[in-house]
């Protein structure tokens, strides 16, 4: 349940910078910006949201107000220049109260806030120099913005424990943890599915973007070698791995069971997709509390996931596991041959997600981090000095 406002609480003027913007049509921070935005609006605050795409929802988003500003659309430099402008506006025009800067890459941007007088917190993401779609500048550039962003915020944010432990094994700093919510679902139409050719509970899936460190590739080649009789699902794309999207279009070619779908756009349908799956397989490695789990969570949908500490936090240890394409195959083979235990962990990680991953608490740890913000509270006397240790992360 919402915690109520402090009616002695004072009205804030918050900005969210750094993300594509609302309406949330694109990712975890879009969808974290419009879920934790228009919850702080309907708790009296003013919120204003920066974003690229002045579609066609006009000034204002669900109470939130838009300030759209271009971007440089290249990989490299997309993000820093929309951010870079969002600053400016932000420090000449809006003057926020408390500003959440969202992606570590823009930490470069901070104390430009700071220097005006606005508290800031940095949410840090994933492991982002981990992924492979970076070359080696990119990777140095995001390992060097992670120690940069500890040194000049206010707050830094983590959305797992893992997260949350890593800055504190590399910097030896605190975070404020605060997770993304799930989106429950209890039903959805079969119409879409069915004009697919697919049937509630009759097929297996998979929603990522195909990049190495999600795993689709192996998801694929292990469906592939195993026994299973439901067919795969494979949503999404890639936008910068043009030779990994080959390999997996060639081993789809080759097996009939497997169906890529693309990109979908359509929310009913791609909820419709989640909530009828007989299971879900998540093959993200490098992130914290990734918004497609809970999604999957939310609806009710049992789990295979890959191997790493953050899965298996958000999971509860529940469902099953895997490593390679081998431990893919004897995982669906295990899901296929034990239906109720399918079922089981189902409706077990839905009542999870309902009780542990509710938007209304993670717009309470966001509403309460401003109003501490906006009260002078800070790390940054403590953390401008920290140094990332030589020894690696152990997670």
């Amino acid at each position: 349940m919402r915690s109520q406002p402090s009616p002695s609480s004072p009205s804030l003027r918050i900005a969210l910078i750094g993300t594509r913007g609302i309406p949330a049509a694109y990712g975890g921070f879009e969808t974290a910006v419009e879920e934790v935005g228009r919850r702080l609006v309907e708790r009296g605050h003013r919120v204003l949201v920066y974003g690229r795409d002045a579609g066609t929802s006009g000034d204002v988003h669900l109470g939130m107000r838009r300030v759209t500003l271009p971007a440089v659309r290249q990989k490299a430099l997309e993000t820093l220049s929309h951010t870079a402008l969002s600053t400016a506006h932000a420090v000449t025009k809006a003057r926020p109260d408390a500003a959440f800067v969202f992606n570590a890459a823009n930490s470069p941007f901070l104390p430009v806030l700071r220097a005006r007088g606005i508290p800031v917190a940095l949410h840090m993401d994933g492991l982002e120099w981990r992924r492979s779609k970076w070359g080696g500048r990119g990777k140095a550039y995001y390992r060097w913005a992670e120690g940069f962003g500890v040194r000049t915020a206010d707050a830094i944010i983590a959305d797992a424990p893992g997260i949350a432990d890593y800055y504190r094994h590399q910097f030896d700093v605190s975070s404020e943890l605060i997770r993304y919510g799930a989106p429950l679902l209890d039903d959805a139409a079969t119409d879409g599915i069915s004009a697919l050719g697919l049937e509630p509970g009759g097929y297996h899936l998979v929603v990522a973007r195909f990049e190495p460190e999600n795993h689709v590739r192996e998801i694929v080649e292990g469906y592939a070698a195993s026994t299973a009789a439901k067919p795969l699902v494979v949503v999404g794309s890639a936008p910068y791995a043009a030779d990994y999207t080959a390999a997996i279009d060639a081993l789809a070619t080759a097996d009939e069971r497997i169906r890529l779908l693309g990109a979908v756009y359509d929310q009913d349908l791609l909820d419709a997709l989640y909530h009828h799956a007989f299971t879900y397989l998540h093959g993200h490695s490098v992130g914290g509390t990734n918004p497609s789990l809970l999604r999957a969570m939310g609806a009710g949908t049992a789990v295979i996931a890959h191997d790493v500490v953050f899965n298996r936090e958000v999971l509860d240890g529940q469902g099953w596991y895997f490593g390679d394409p081998t431990a893919v195959a004897t995982a669906l083979e295990a899901a296929e041959a034990d239906p109720a235990a399918a079922d089981s962990g189902a409706r077990s990680l839905r009542a999870r997600a309902a009780e542990d991953f509710s938007w209304d608490a993670v717009a309470d740890a966001y509403e309460q981090l401003a109003l501490r913000l906006a009260r002078g509270e800070s790390i940054h006397p403590t953390a401008r000095c920290a140094r990332r240790r030589e020894q690696e992360w152990p997670g």
